[in-house]
């Protein structure tokens, strides 16, 4: 079984991780141009950004091929999917692939402008998400089959949601809303959690234009230095059972 998946605080990776089998990082695997996988089952997990796929994602997969006998999509989320899984399930139509299997779990939602981290953690046991991740490890090992669904209200949402994030949250706008104080040490992490190699460290931290609004930077700042302006937290997160280290070779572009 291959797995091809984006994190960036960890809770992609941990679906994955309890899935199991080859995980192969998206971004790395844009890195090194491959495309082409072959395998008995392969799978898709990724993040839920505004109710629609990643940036980094989406490049991915208008690349990408394969050939298996049981794929999946699972989609993580924090607060609403959206009509996230069935457009994905269109986008990928056209390229000749389908989802056997297509499902959305919840876990911590770590959008800071929108959330408050604490509060978000403290919520975490009523989600349900080992119970529901279990399930879909359970789904997935035996090849069960699920379609995708949602409603007319979420289609329109949808449709709008990803016009403002297109508008407010692109790569030239986004690197606006960071701002780092003086408790940076240059240490470099930022940049080797960063999925695009947006960010370079020299005696400042300077962000570019290529943007994916993962907030991996932020949440693994080991000094807190890194904020968004108008976050309601500053308190951050990583998923714990993924480490720094994993963050990193799964996604440094160095």
């Amino acid at each position: 079984m291959i797995i091809l998946y984006f994190t960036s605080t960890g809770n992609s990776l941990q679906v994955a991780k309890n899935i199991g089998g080859t995980l192969l990082s998206i971004p790395q695997m844009i890195k090194e141009e491959r495309y082409h996988f072959e395998d008995d089952a392969i799978g898709l997990i990724f993040p839920i950004y505004g109710f629609g796929l990643p940036k980094i994602v989406q490049r991915f997969l208008e690349k990408v091929s394969w050939k298996a006998d049981y794929s999946f999509a699972i989609g993580t989320y924090g607060n609403k999917p959206g009509a996230t899984m069935v457009n994905l399930e269109k986008f990928v139509h056209n390229r000749g692939i389908k989802f056997d299997y297509m499902a959305e779990i919840l876990m911590v939602d770590n959008f800071l402008p929108g959330f408050e981290m604490a509060k978000e953690i403290q919520k975490l046991p009523e989600k349900k998400t080992e119970e529901n991740l279990q399930q879909i490890v359970t789904d997935i090992h035996v090849r069960k089959t699920l379609e995708p669904k949602t409603t007319l209200m979420w289609r329109g949402l949808t449709v709008v949601v990803k016009v403002l994030e297109g508008l407010y949250m692109n790569g030239e706008i986004a690197q606006k809303y960071f701002t780092i104080n003086d408790k940076c040490i240059n240490c470099g992490i930022c940049a080797k959690v960063c999925p695009t190699g947006n960010i370079s460290v020299t005696d400042k931290v300077i962000f570019a234009d290529s943007c994916e609004a993962c907030l991996a930077c932020v949440h693994h700042c080991p000094r807190n230095a890194i904020h968004m302006k108008r976050e309601r937290s500053s308190e951050r997160f990583r998923n714990a059972e993924v480490t720094l280290r994993e963050i990193q070779e799964a996604n440094c572009q160095n």
